[in-house]
């Protein structure tokens, strides 16, 4: 059985969520971050040297990173299910959101979290001239590049209400936290496309699933 090392209020929601697509049987080991830090506890550590989440286990392989996991999942228990045909465009937009979901997507969305986060921990002699800091990060450098992605998310649902072909696929489920994120942080909620694209994905009866079986899920 596959267990999933599961980290509250983390991007590993959505290896649940492809579980329950599936219909697989599995574990859910849940972990609390440290409130003060936010990180992950020791024990998460013990599992992953960098104690990072999603981690899963299953007959003594372990896999970590959301996209290897995704991958792993689905080229062993996937059955074709959530995948284009192989060679088809529609394939080639799975591997790209894939890999775009982790990289291109977040940069800016960890940005802002960062930024924005600084001064509410800054000490108060100081926290005047890292609000203005941080400000300044955000309206020359953050806020347009995310707007940047924003209008290319809500551009490309436009087609389909998809994000790769004419049906769910593994790319949507990817998709889904950059965007909870973005509506989260930077108003992608106004968005008509990315609003009923979240809409329909929250709806789902597996995603449903998923947050009872993860628990609390905050993406802010």
């Amino acid at each position: 059985m596959i267990i999933v090392h599961h980290l509250e209020n983390s991007r590993s929601q959505r290896v649940l969520w492809l579980l329950e697509e599936l219909g697989l049987e599995y574990e859910v080991k849940r972990y609390e971050r440290d409130p003060q830090t936010m990180l992950a506890p020791p024990e998460l550590y013990k599992i992953h040297r960098l104690g990072k989440s999603p981690v899963i286990e299953e007959d003594g392989v372990i896999v970590a990173e959301t996209g290897a996991v995704m991958e792993y999942i689905l080229q062993t228990h996937g059955g074709g299910d959530l995948m284009p045909a192989p060679g088809s465009a529609a394939a080639r937009a799975v591997t790209y959101w894939l890999h775009y979901a982790e990289g291109s997507a977040m940069t800016p969305l960890l940005l802002k979290l960062v930024f924005t986060r600084l001064p509410e921990n800054a000490s108060a002699l100081v926290r005047p001239l890292v609000k203005g800091v941080s400000s300044k990060a955000l309206s020359s450098f953050v806020d347009p590049r995310l707007a940047e992605h924003i209008n290319y998310w809500e551009t490309h649902l436009a087609a389909t209400g998809w994000f790769a072909g004419d049906q769910m696929s593994l790319a949507d489920i990817m998709m889904s936290f950059p965007l909870e994120a973005a509506v989260a942080r930077a108003g992608a909620g106004d968005k008509a496309h990315i609003a009923d694209f979240l809409g329909r994905i929250h709806g789902r009866p597996a995603y449903k699933r998923a947050l009872e079986r993860g628990g609390p899920y905050a993406y802010a």
